[in-house]
């Protein structure tokens, strides 16, 4: 198992970049892809940081929206850690920008993978996969690996969340059809927090950002399930060691939290910022998604509480992830130092 070659997308992301420093700690020879080899000094320098193995690192460059590339890529490759993602600040104007090369994507590497004699593709995909496009009746409640987001209730899901569904489909449908013998595992992870590398974060650490930089007066009656980043890499790695893992499905969540949890862990620690502790009304947040776009993609969470179940990967896989408080003061620590919140 040590000594594999693992083709890692989107290294340069929040989760991309922990998960190939825990990867070259571990043993693996890493090839991340990145959208622009602009970046490859600035990704180099942040990874060395963390690890020693370094010199197992090659970065290249692919666009998942280029079929012809990945074939060159899987040649030599055990395993693929497919993570890069489409994930958008604000909406995009038409869905189709967001989910054609979303699936589009993960369905080239599946093809080049199988085509490559590639052991198995593990894919970062979400707990929007599973918790969404329900009935008003269904949308509190527990929900694990068995139940998948309904892209057909538009009203109860959001073009992101119908991406990473449908992509997620669209491997596994993928995998029933296939005869190479590769394998496919995924993993859903909530919310992800934790350290912060660099100022290319990921969008999830703006919980943590808008909540202890002093922008936001009262907060929306909004929860998630979250999960340190850390957390995820570690399970990344565990989907793609293990051999029950072969095609399998697995929840990351340390456990959901609201946002009035996440400012109470943050004013305990920050007793002298400025925190919000009042939560807004419902009807003021839809009113003020009209003025800040970004929230936009939270209104179907308002009084809501939708939480998964994390206990086939802790089961099967001996996953612990860290506790959510100390990815929400991770997450705080880093922003504030990397200077992104003053």
């Amino acid at each position: 198992m040590k000594d594999s070659k693992v083709l890692l997308t989107g290294v340069s992301g929040f989760l991309g970049s922990h998960t190939a420093i825990q990867l070259l700690e571990k043993g693996h020879a890493v090839v991340g892809t990145l959208r622009d080899l602009r970046r490859a000094d600035a990704i180099q320098e942040i990874i060395t940081q963390h690890t020693s193995h370094i010199d197992q690192l090659t970065l290249v460059e692919a666009d998942l929206s280029d079929e012809n590339v990945w074939n060159d890529l899987m040649t030599g490759i055990d395993y693929v850690q497919h993570i890069a993602s489409p994930f958008p600040r604000v909406l995009p104007k038409k869905e189709e920008d967001l989910i054609l090369p979303a699936k589009k994507g993960t369905l080239s590497i599946m093809q080049a993978a199988a085509a490559k004699g590639v052991k198995r593709v593990v894919i970062t995909s979400s707990s929007g996969a599973i918790v969404y496009g329900k009935s008003k009746q269904q949308r509190s409640g527990q929900f694990d690996e068995s139940t998948w987001t309904n892209v057909a209730n538009k009203q109860d899901s959001t073009p992101y969340f119908r991406s990473k569904t449908i992509a997620e489909k669209a491997a596994w449908d993928f995998i029933a059809q296939d005869t190479s013998g590769l394998e496919l595992a995924t993993v859903c992870p909530g919310a992800i927090l934790g350290p912060v590398l660099e100022d290319d974060f990921g969008t999830s650490a703006n919980i943590v950002i808008k909540t202890i930089d002093g922008s936001t007066p009262a907060l929306p009656n909004i929860g998630f399930d979250m999960v340190d980043v850390r957390s995820v890499a570690d399970l990344l790695i565990r989907a793609m060691e293990s051999p029950q893992a072969a095609n399998q499905r697995y929840v990351g969540s340390a456990g959901f939290l609201k946002f009035k949890d996440v400012a109470r862990i943050l004013k305990e620690a920050y007793p002298k910022r400025k925190i919000p502790s009042a939560t807004l009304p419902n009807f003021a947040v839809r009113w003020f998604s009209n003025i800040d776009k970004s929230l936009k993609p939270i209104l179907i969470d308002l009084g809501v509480e939708r939480k998964v179940d994390n206990t086939k990967a802790r089961k099967e896989l001996n996953w612990e992830p860290i506790d959510n408080r100390e990815a929400v003061l991770s997450c705080a620590e880093s922003v504030i130092e990397l200077g992104i919140v003053k």
